[in-house]
This record gives structure tokens, C-alpha cells and sequence, in this order.
């Protein structure tokens, strides 16, 4: 060892700094904490937005903002005359004409800083992520390839607002004056669309967060996932047990997601006014056959849309979905918990999983309570909007699972075999 690698290993600086001094044009780059950090707020202001839309579907306040104005649409009505001309705008809606023609002033105001809370929280959304990631990519605290990724998900928020802003135009199409018993709402693909796109924008910050953070204690002499050295690291992944286990992991986290978009179609038709008992639907486990596949939604006239309409548009068909994929997932994440308890996946798996998979089965336990008294009680506002923040704890759980098994990075690698030379 040369007489100055000796003195910057002993000098009393932090690890990124000493290394800095040293080593750092042959290092990777590994992104410091503060970039964790930032995509964990980032996935945190996701999750309020997601309990928000939540929110504001529930107390139908979301068609009560006409326009789309990325700029100007920041402040609200600041006047009497601004607010009745918002009123104006507002009167003229399908909304307005079939349901809520009774409602004054003050009533609007409630509902509509409901939406403008929603959207400039999308706004804030876009600001927080956008102007750090900028920073760390042009000061080269993170790789290019980072870089890239997360500029994907900076221009999918974007088009999230975009979506969202589709998703609204929905409820405002005066066709709905014109359709026999039309409820004025949005579309339910174009709903699911839009929350689908908040979830994957939730799970891309919150597993690129965890994983820099962990990448960077590890960099620094930590354990990974409670196991010690690369060596050891290399042997656990390679057991064929823990592999089944994380192929079951990634299963169970699709079907986690596919139930919460399952749960975008039953709000978006309200279905979960429907059938409010469980575990049986009118007194048996199914509702019947003819209810299930209405010839009703058949519009083609072969009827070959008869499947697919009622599975996506039946308001009971869509909640029988729903309580199959919930259960099913609830279910088969017992079932994965309790293979942890067998000898050798217990040994083959790292503490942390045990841990991170015991604490999914326990949110597993609390989303399926969540989303029975949801609809016993007849989806009251509190408990429906816990149910939806359930459904992203849930995935939380599931994604931390995935990233307790995830092989240190190549930098993280280098920067700890770097740090003890």
C-alpha cells in the first residue's frame, strides 16, 4: 500500500470522501444517501397523491374543475366573480344537471378545492422530483444509466397529468345528457389507467430509493440483509430454495397490483354498493350465471363481447372479480409466509426477508379486514380511502421483500472492496 492510500484510509474523513481522495476516477458511481432519500419523499408524496384521488373520487369532487390549466390552474378563485364564473362553468355539466342542481355556492367550493388539492399536489409531485433529479445528474452523483431510468419516470408523471386530465374529460362529455339512466362519473379503463400509472410511478421511487440507501450502507461495511461478506452473499443467492421464493415474491407482487386495479374498476363503476355482505353475494358464493355474463352488455351483435364487457363494465361481475383476486392474494401470501417456517427455506433466507415477509402477511391481514368493513359498511369515506392506502402498503411490503434480495450493486461492490484495500 502506497504512503498515501495509507494516509487517506487513516485520515478522519467520511467514507465517501476518503475515497474520493484516493480512488474515485476508478470507482462507479454510487449515489450518496441524499438521493435515497429524495426518492423515498418523492415515493411518499406519490402515496398521499394516490390517497388524495382516492378521496376525491369518493366525494365526487373530481368534475368539479372544467379546464386543464398547468400554469394558472396553481391558484384558485381569489374573488366572489372568480368563483361564480368557476360556479358558471361547473353548472354546465352533466354533473351538475343530473345530480347536484341543488347545491350552492359553498357546496362548490368544498368539492372543488377537493380537485385543486389533488391537482397541485400532482404539481408539487413534478417540482420535488424533477428539479433534484436535474441536480444529481449534472453534479454526477448518480450513473447515467440511473439517469435514464429516472428521467423515464419524470416524463411519466408528465403524461400522468396528462392521463388525468383525459380521465376527467370523461365525465364531462354531454353524451351522458342523452343516455337513459347515465351516471355522471369517469371511465372506469380510463380511471384504472390513471391510478395504474401512480402505482408503477410509486413502486419505480420507492425500490430505486430503498435500493440506493441500501447499497450505500453496504458500500460502507454493513450487512446485507442481515448476512456479512460477498463470499456469504454468493452463496445464499445461489440456493435453489431462496430462488423459488423469489420467483413466488414477484408473482404474489403482479397479483398485489393486479388486485388494486381491480379495485380502480370497482370505484370507478361503484360496485361496492352492490352485495354488501361477505363472504357470500345474495346468499351463496357467486351471484348467479345470467347476472355475472347480462346479456345486457353485449354491444356487438354476435355477442363476442359478451365476456370481456361484463368482466370490465358489470358493477357485479366486477366486484366478484375483485373479492377473487383479494382473497387469492391474500391467500397465497399466508401461503409464502408460512413456507418460511419450513427448515430449509428459514436457514436459505436471509433475516431481513424474514422479517420483511411477516410484515407483508401482517398488512395482508389488516387490507382484507379494510376492505370487508369497506363494504359492509357501505363504503364510507374513512374506511374506502384506508383501503386504498392499504393497497399501496401492501405493495410496499411486497417490493421490500424483492429488494431484501436483490445482490448489492456493481458500485456498491466495488466501493466496499475499494474501502478495505
Amino acid at each position: 500500500m502506497s504512503l498515501a492510500l495509507f494516509n487517506a484510509l487513516t485520515r478522519p474523513l467520511g467514507s465517501r470522501q476518503l475515497l474520493a481522495s484516493v480512488a474515485l476516477p476508478q470507482l462507479p458511481v454510487l449515489p450518496p444517501p441524499a438521493v435515497g432519500r429524495w426518492l423515498l419523499f418523492s415515493s411518499t408524496l406519490v402515496f398521499a397523491i394516490i390517497v388524495v384521488g382516492g378521496v376525491t373520487r369518493l366525494t365526487e369532487s373530481g368534475l368539479s374543475i372544467t379546464e386543464w390549466r398547468p400554469i394558472t390552474g396553481v391558484l384558485p378563485p381569489l374573488s366572489r366573480s372568480e368563483w361564480l364564473e368557476e360556479f358558471d362553468k361547473y353548472k354546465e355539466t352533466p354533473e351538475f344537471k343530473l345530480m347536484n342542481h341543488s347545491i350552492t355556492l359553498d357546496d362548490f367550493k368544498r368539492i372543488f378545492y377537493m380537485e385543486w388539492g389533488h391537482r397541485v399536489l400532482g404539481r408539487l409531485i413534478g417540482v420535488v422530483f424533477v428539479g433534484p433529479l436535474a441536480y444529481f445528474a449534472l453534479r454526477k452523483k448518480i450513473s447515467s444509466s440511473m439517469a435514464v431510468k429516472l428521467g423515464g419516470l419524470g416524463l411519466l408523471i408528465g403524461a400522468q397529468g396528462l392521463l388525468g386530465w383525459y380521465m376527467v374529460k370523461s365525465g364531462l362529455e354531454e353524451s351522458l345528457m342523452e343516455t337513459p339512466g347515465a351516471v355522471p362519473r369517469v371511465s372506469q379503463y380510463r380511471l384504472a389507467a390513471h391510478l395504474g400509472t401512480a402505482f408503477v410511478l410509486y413502486a419505480g421511487m420507492f425500490a430505486t430509493g430503498m435500493a440506493a440507501i441500501k447499497d450505500w450502507k453496504f458500500s460502507q461495511g454493513a450487512s446485507w440483509s442481515g448476512v456479512n461478506g460477498l463470499k456469504a452473499i454468493n452463496i445464499v443467492l445461489a440456493n435453489p430454495s431462496l430462488r423459488r421464493f423469489r420467483t413466488c415474491a414477484q408473482i404474489l407482487t403482479g397479483l398485489v397490483f393486479l388486485t388494486a386495479l381491480s379495485g380502480a374498476f370497482v370505484a370507478g363503476l361503484d360496485a361496492g354498493l352492490l352485495y354488501n355482505e361477505f363472504p357470500l353475494m345474495g346468499g351463496q358464493l357467486a351471484p348467479p350465471t345470467d347476472e355475472l355474463f347480462s346479456q345486457a352488455y353485449a354491444k356487438s351483435a354476435d355477442k363476442s363481447d359478451l365476456w370481456w364487457r361484463n368482466l370490465l363494465e358489470n358493477p357485479t361481475t366486477v366486484q366478484f372479480d375483485h373479492r377473487v383476486l383479494a382473497m387469492t392474494t391474500y391467500f397465497s401470501t399466508a401461503a409464502l409466509y408460512a413456507s418460511t417456517f419450513s427448515a430449509g427455506l428459514r436457514a436459505a433466507l436471509p433475516p431481513m426477508t424474514r422479517l420483511a415477509m411477516g410484515a407483508a402477511f401482517g398488512m395482508a391481514n389488516i387490507q382484507v379486514l379494510l376492505g370487508i368493513s369497506t363494504l359492509l359498511y357501505l363504503v364510507p369515506v374513512p374506511l374506502a380511502a384506508s383501503h386504498q392506502a392499504g393497497s399501496v402498503a401492501l405493495l410496499s411490503a411486497m417490493i421490500h421483500i424483492l429488494v431484501t434480495l436483490r445482490r448489492p450493486g456493481v458500485a456498491a461492490q466495488a466501493w466496499r472492496k475499494a474501502s478495505r484495500k
